[in-house]
């Protein structure tokens, strides 16, 4: 299998045809540059938190962030935000492969903990608000970190939260919603998360948004970075594990299917945020923390308070 455009040996085969190392490696950074022009994800007064584990979505945007700016010469200040979990013998590796990746790139690096700031890691407090609520690590893990990446992007003064999610991610995102009937939760994804800047919430921005998972890997691979591959360990309880397996087996059978998901959402999307504007949501600062919340009490901390009582 060669390239289509220059004949030389090829490292993957997409719709379009066959690419060598060099010619993929330009495809994709030319494709996240693009995103972020076309839907205006970075602007020359953000200031930007980077969202990363160590992972290679993460280092691939941290990465790609930071050559944009360069690129384009954006005097845009850039930090990367990891959220330590506490998930044992998992992300310590994740953190390591960090570390040693924003110490090569000169790139400022933050660290926040739920230890530190919940009280409690993942491994222990998912016992104690399983047994109450039924609630999967997955769903615990999600809202603890979308929170604390929120509070610690605002207190450290960034404009846009950049995070690594994928075309992979953002398939599976639009069918879960679709699934579950979420429609006012599906307005608010696209490549520019919410409907409208609000006060308590730090925007996210996703460049990776047209990228396939495999190109992802790929792209570290070729580029030779430290990086873990292996899958977090509570992933195949959640939901998503699911629509995941189902969307990879379509894809299989059916190339195409996940950029078609992609498409088809981008298409109805004006509609779906039509729709919430019609009837938005009401955004208030939640009673115990401050944060922001759509009830009295934000689900960060109901789930804090129940493992406080054990």
């Amino acid at each position: 299998m060669n390239c289509h455009k220059c004949d030389a040996k090829a490292v993957i085969s997409l719709q379009h045809g066959s690419l060598c190392k060099s010619h993929f490696l330009s495809y994709f950074e030319e494709k996240v540059f693009r995103t972020i022009n076309k839907f205006q994800l970075i602007e020359r007064k953000d200031k930007l938190c980077i969202a990363t584990s160590g992972g290679k979505d993460s280092l691939t945007v941290l990465y790609l962030t930071k050559k944009y700016l360069e690129k384009y010469n954006c005097n845009n200040e850039l930090f990367a935000l990891a959220v330590d979990e506490g998930i044992a013998k998992y992300r310590e590796k994740t953190l390591r492969d960090l570390h040693h990746f924003c110490r090569e790139q000169n790139i400022r690096l933050e660290t926040v903990s739920f230890n530190e700031e919940l009280g409690k890691n993942l491994d222990v407090a998912y016992p104690f608000i399983n047994k109450g609520t039924k609630k999967k690590p997955c769903h615990i893990c999600g809202v603890w970190r979308r929170y604390l990446l929120n509070k610690q992007a605002r207190d450290l003064g960034a404009t846009k939260v950049v995070t690594g999610h994928n075309l992979d991610d953002e398939a599976q995102a639009i069918v879960m919603n679709l699934f579950k009937a979420n429609t006012k939760i599906a307005g608010r994804l696209g490549p520019i998360s919410g409907i409208e800047e609000q006060e308590l919430f730090v925007q996210r921005v996703k460049p990776l948004y047209f990228c396939l998972e495999k190109e992802v890997r790929l792209y570290t691979i070729l580029k030779g970075w430290q990086v873990q591959f292996a899958e977090c360990p509570y992933s195949h309880t959640g939901y998503r594990h699911d629509i995941q397996e189902m969307l990879n087996e379509f894809e299989q059978k059916y190339k195409g299917t996940k950029q078609g998901i992609i498409n088809s959402f981008l298409a109805m999307l004006p509609l779906l945020r039509e729709e919430e504007r019609k009837q938005p949501e009401e955004i208030k600062p939640c009673q115990e923390c401050g944060e922001a919340a759509n009830q009295e009490v934000c689900n960060a901390c109901k789930m804090k308070a129940i493992i406080q009582s054990c």
